[in-house]
């Protein structure tokens, strides 16, 4: 399959693009780095990356950026960033993305296991990672022409967690939580939240 890795550069897209390779003709793309480049907060830009390298059978995304700061101090920008990015961001691969992808094709997003398991500071990014899910479960009875549509919720990454300074030994290797996104790739899933620490 053609598969588009959005994230490409990041952490998880690294070991997701690493997983799909031996299978797959994959387009890596970034912010800044990879075969193509998008900013996830512009529908824009979505559409003219699409324009370029469709058709496509699956776009994975690993990206979408959010703030993670106490309630109080959390600002109405902060909340605008985070649903212009990991939000809308990801909504609109789906939207733009389906008159470009195949039939049978899928589209792969992230949210992350702050949805269900908050933490301080985590208001922003827990609304935007379930109100992900929800639309990923209402897309997916909508796509049209076999198109599946599903989320991976990674754990904490333990690369993350050493970049971070922090206790890497709650985390899960990138390479293990890639083995998710294979999952919904290559199966039949739609609709699904597949949560990262069960493949």
């Amino acid at each position: 399959m053609k598969i588009v890795v959005i994230g490409a550069t990041g952490i998880i897209g690294k070991a997701v693009v690493q997983a799909l390779s031996p299978r797959h003709s994959i387009i890596q793309v970034g912010r800044s780095g990879g075969e193509y480049q998008v900013d996830l907060a512009s529908k824009n830009s979505i559409q003219n990356l699409f324009e370029a390298i469709a058709p496509f059978d699956a776009v994975v995304s690993a990206a979408g950026e959010a703030r993670f700061n106490p309630l109080e101090s959390l600002s109405d920008e902060d909340f605008q960033f985070s649903l212009s990015n990991k939000l809308m961001g990801q909504v609109n691969l789906v939207r733009v993305g389906l008159p470009y992808i195949n039939d049978n094709g899928s589209f792969t997003l992230t949210s992350g296991v702050l949805t269900t398991e908050p933490m301080l500071g985590s208001a922003a990014i827990s609304l935007v990672n379930a109100g992900l899910e929800g639309f990923m479960r209402a897309a997916a009875l909508e796509a049209p022409r076999g198109i599946r549509v599903n989320v991976v919720s990674p754990p904490w990454v333990t690369e993350t967690l050493a970049t971070m300074g922090k206790d890497v030994s709650r985390g899960m290797p990138a390479a293990r939580v890639a083995a998710a996104y294979l999952e919904a790739v290559e199966s039949q899933r739609t609709g699904e939240v597949l949560d990262a620490r069960l493949f």
